[in-house]
């Protein structure tokens, strides 16, 4: 560990001081130029490399039933769920029509443009 030891951040700081200042204005636009390139082509991977996820967790729960149910029981819960399952069809359906359009849209701005 005496290697570290030895380290100090205020001794880096004079170095580096001491040897920008025995440089030409140039070279340091040229170091500065030369450490913001790949700083900014790191930054766009980061940026761009952050994509929000589209999985949606859809977890279906099995209702048991009993086995001597009368059809009167079975017709009163299609009754309850008739409703349920309906709106959640027309969302599916309305999710759907959406995106239909949005291709369209595209499909009619490519075909402005001739591809």
């Amino acid at each position: 560990m005496s290697f570290f030891s030895r380290m100090s951040p205020w001794r880096a700081y004079k170095d580096l001081r001491q040897f920008l200042a025995t440089r030409e204005r140039y070279e340091v636009g040229f170091l500065a130029l030369a450490m913001m390139i790949p700083g900014f082509l790191i930054y766009a991977f980061v940026h761009d490399g952050y994509v929000e996820p589209e999985y949606k967790r859809n977890i279906i729960y099995v209702e048991q039933w009993p086995a001597d149910r009368t059809d009167a029981q079975i017709r009163a819960q299609q009754a309850i769920d008739a409703p349920i399952k309906a709106k959640r069809l027309a969302e599916i359906e309305a999710a759907e029509k959406a995106r239909q359009a949005s291709f369209k849209k595209v499909d009619d701005q490519l075909s402005r443009w001739g591809i």
